[in-house]
């Protein structure tokens, strides 16, 4: 374990997944030039991530739309959605090989431009391994995710009414 790492004050983990227990944690942000509709429109159509989330190549979506999986560099994660609410939070916790995580996003509307903030909590014996070889992976991870997402969002034109 490492020192215990503070995440955002208004993230919501689920027990056992916190900034403080984790194996590796890692946080992200940025401001990008959409509102938080076409953001979060974006970070919740799970079958064009591997059109743009780095690592992604392969997302099943499932007989729930709170559940699916996910290939990711090679290895195959069950994910469940934890939060949901539109167009401000999102979480999903994620289960493979050695690994548990769970992700949260925390959008906030500044102006006509949405902060977007995402944390990530990462346990298990695979998360510690690889923490120990590459201290920041997650952090790089995370932050080629957001990179994506901004570029995406504010090239892509803004949804229609729905």
């Amino acid at each position: 374990m490492h020192d215990a790492p503070h995440g955002h004050p208004d993230m919501h983990w689920p027990s056992g997944f916190t900034p403080q227990t984790a194996h590796t944690f890692c946080q992200a942000r940025a401001v990008i030039n959409s509102s938080p509709d076409r953001v979060f429109a974006l970070l919740t159509d799970m079958a064009r991530w591997p059109e743009w989330v780095p690592g992604i190549t392969e997302v099943r979506l499932g007989p729930h739309a709170s559940a699916f999986e996910v290939e990711l560099h090679d290895h195959r994660f069950e994910v469940i959605i934890g939060e949901r609410v539109e167009p401000r939070r999102l979480g999903w916790s994620g289960i493979g090989a050695g690994v548990q995580l769970y992700q949260a996003w925390l959008l906030t509307e500044v102006g006509d431009k949405t902060d977007v903030v995402t944390e990530a909590v990462v346990r298990g014996p695979a998360a510690k391994s690889i923490g120990a070889l590459s201290p920041t992976w997650a952090e790089r991870l995370n932050a080629r995710w957001l990179a994506q997402l901004k570029r995406l969002a504010e090239t892509a034109p803004e949804a229609t009414a729905r």
